[in-house]
C-alpha cells in the first residue's frame, strides 16, 4: 500500500469512528448507566426492595399460588385503593426465603407474602424490571430490542476494530514514510 492510501484509509476511517462513536454514544451512556444501576439492584431498596423471610421453605405447608396472588391483590387495592385495576402479571417464588413475590403489571408494584401464612411482608414499587427495559431496548418493543442490542455490539466491534487501525496505521505510515527517507538518503 503507497503512503497515500495509508492518508486515505486513515482519514475514511476516522471518519467512519466519529461518526459511528457519535452515534453508539448515547446508547452506550444509557445501557452504562442502567448497567451500574442494575448491579447494584440488590443493595439499594428504591430500585428492588430487600427480599423478606417466611415461616417455612417447606412448599407442602404453603398456601396455594392462587391464594398467595388473591391475598397480594386484596393488600395492594387496601393499601393504595388508586391500584384497583391493578393485575398480577407473575409471581416470583422462593422458597429459600420462604416467600413469594407477587408482581403487578402496572406501577412497578411488589407484594411480598409469606408462604405458609400468607401474612404480607411488604408493599413497595419496584423499579429494577423498568430499568432492564430500558437497559435491553424492550421498553419500546421486542423488534427495537433485536435490532438496537446488535447494532450495537457490531457498533462496538467496529469502534474496535477501526480504532486499533487509528492506532496502528500512523506508526505503519510513519514506518513506511522513514524508510522512503532512508532509502533517499542512500542514494
Amino acid at each position: 500500500m503507497q503512503l497515500k492510501q495509508y492518508i486515505l484509509s486513515l482519514r475514511k476511517f476516522r471518519n467512519w469512528h466519529r461518526l459511528l462513536g457519535l452515534i453508539l454514544s448515547s446508547f452506550l451512556i444509557i445501557s452504562a448507566i442502567t448497567g451500574i444501576l442494575l448491579a447494584l439492584k440488590k443493595d439499594v431498596d428504591i430500585i428492588q426492595p430487600p427480599s423478606q423471610k417466611g415461616i417455612s421453605k417447606d412448599l407442602d405447608t404453603w398456601k396455594s399460588v392462587a391464594e398467595l396472588s388473591e391475598l397480594a391483590t386484596v393488600a395492594l387495592h387496601q393499601t393504595h385503593p388508586d391500584q384497583k385495576d391493578n393485575l398480577v402479571d407473575r409471581l416470583d417464588v422462593r422458597p429459600s426465603k420462604g416467600t413469594a413475590k407477587v408482581l403487578f403489571k402496572d406501577g412497578n408494584w411488589e407484594v411480598q407474602i409469606d408462604g405458609t401464612t400468607g401474612e404480607v411482608k411488604s408493599i413497595a414499587k419496584r423499579y429494577s424490571d423498568w430499568i432492564e427495559s430500558l437497559h435491553d431496548g424492550s421498553i419500546i418493543n421486542d423488534t427495537f430490542k433485536l435490532i438496537s442490542m446488535n447494532v450495537l455490539g457490531f457498533g462496538v466491534l467496529f469502534m474496535i476494530i477501526t480504532g486499533l487501525w487509528l492506532w496502528y496505521g500512523p506508526k505503519r505510515y510513519r514506518k513506511a514514510k522513514q524508510r522512503k527517507q532512508n532509502a533517499r538518503d542512500i542514494k
